[in-house]
Order: C-alpha cells, then structure tokens, then sequence
C-alpha cells in the first residue's frame, strides 16, 4: 500500500494499512439463505478469505485525525502495523487530535487501547451516538452470543480509559468539510464519513463492504459478522448506488486503496481512483 496522499475536500487523507485479516470462506454469508451462500462460495472460489485492515489519517487545517485506529498488539504480529505507518508519516501519538470511529468492532477500536493505557494521550475520540448506546447497554450484552460480545468489551474500555474525551455524534456534520452518513447492519450503529463535497468528496464507508469484487456484484453478499444480515444487504446496494450517482471516491476498512463505484448489470463494480 502506497502511503500517498490524496486530497478530499480541506483533508490530506492516507491510508495506513494495518495488516491483513485471513480466515476461511465460510465466513461468507447471503441474506437469501443457505442455497445462495453456498452459490456465494462458490462464486468466490478460494478456501480463504484475505483483506486488508485499514484506518485513515486525515490532516487539514484543524490538526490530525484519524478514522479508527485499527487493532493495536491486540490480534497478533500480522495485524497493528498502523501505529508504525503513522510514525513513519512523522505523526507522533500526542499529535492526534481526534479519532473518528466507524464503529466499535476490535479490527476498527482496540488500536485505541495500550494494555490499560490510552494509546492517544490527548485525542478526542468521536462515536457514532447509536454504537455507543447499543454496545453500553447491559441487557443487549445478556442477549448476545459471548463470541460476539467484543463490541460490549471495547465500549466499557473505551468510556474507562477515555473518560472526558468521548464525544457521541449523529448524522449531519461532525467537524468541518466531514459529515456522518449512518449504514447500519454491519452493527446497530455502524457508519461512513464523507469528506469534501460532489464528485470530490470521499467516503470511508467502514465495513459496508468486505470483499470487494463479490459483494458489489452481490450486494446481498454478506460476511457473518454483520449483526443484521438483511438490514446491512440494505444498506451496502444503498450505499453503492448513492457513490456511484454522486461520483465519489471509496474507501474502507476491508477494500484496498481508493475506489470508484459503477453500476454493472444487476449489480455494481468498484475500481482504481485515480
């Protein structure tokens, strides 16, 4: 991954690989059942799934901010590299102003997170209002599988060793030139943010979209950790139809580099930017 910068709007805006996720196919889901995910794998055609794990730095006229913070020491030397792509942008931990979080799972959140330090000394994190809520609630924690309750984990973290410096947003602008586009599905409150205005903007979409190539041919193609399947089908062939009529530039959590988005047949198509 190229650590160039490309500017959206007021922001400089890079990529910094975190390191790259594997496991098996069969993480792969499809809203419409067990007939069309099989179908789904097939299409696929490999034992196991490779993405990429990716945050953003963002500079611009009010300092540097980052859009989530990746995994930290927290998944193995595989993953975590996106502290030393920070350094070696000359960014230095007490330089980060904010951090944007897309949502609360542990590839986007536990970066934040130094053993029972805060790895950022002095930024504001900022969290969708809805992800927050819902991974603070105690009675949701109860009614979920343990094996899905990482989100419930980072949240009560993130309030202990973030206290004072968390602040909730809802849809509509979070900070100048940046506003928050919620895409629900992916988690109850997951969401985008699209930087800059028309056909230059970009948006970092977080998790709408896994697999690229598969998932915007097959919007209804999932993976199993999205919390509901159908609502976040819903929301990924929403999200790509908007980026492909308003022009914008893509980017996300899981897709390498920076993207565009085209209609193709019954389904859509991202490619290089640029």
């Amino acid at each position: 991954m190229s650590a160039q910068s490309y500017r959206f709007g007021e922001y400089d805006v890079t990529i910094l690989l975190d390191g790259t996720f594997e496991g098996s196919s069969d993480l792969i889901a499809h809203r419409d059942g067990e007939t069309a995910r099989a179908e789904a794998i097939a299409r696929f055609g490999q034992p196991k799934i490779s993405i990429d794990v990716n945050c953003f730095l963002l500079r611009g006229a009010n300092g540097v901010t980052l859009v989530d913070a990746g995994t930290g020491s927290a998944w193995g030397p595989g993953l975590g590299h996106a502290r030393a792509a920070l350094a070696a942008a000359g960014i230095g931990t007490e330089q980060v102003d904010r951090v944007l979080m897309t949502h609360l799972h542990g590839d986007h959140a536990l970066g934040l997170f130094d053993g029972e330090e805060p790895w950022l000394p002095k930024a504001e994190i900022i969290v969708p209002q809805a992800d927050l809520a819902y991974y603070s609630d105690e009675a949701k924690r109860a009614a979920t599988p343990k094996a899905r309750q990482g989100g419930f984990d980072i949240a009560a973290t993130l309030q202990r060793l973030y206290s004072g410096r968390i602040r909730t947003v809802g849809p509509g602008t979070v900070l100048p030139g940046i506003e928050l586009l919620p895409l629900p599905g992916h988690s109850f409150g997951h969401s985008g943010y699209l930087i800059g205005e028309s056909e230059q903007a970009l948006l970092i979409w977080g998790d709408a979209l896994h697999l690229s190539e598969l998932q915007a041919a097959d919007p209804d193609i999932g993976l199993i950790f999205d919390l509901d399947a159908v609502r976040a089908a819903g929301t990924r062939r929403d999200i790509l139809d908007r980026a492909a009529t308003a022009g914008w530039t893509v980017a996300g959590g899981h897709i390498h580099r920076f993207n565009r988005v085209s209609r193709q047949g019954t389904g859509y198509k991202l490619t290089p930017a640029g």
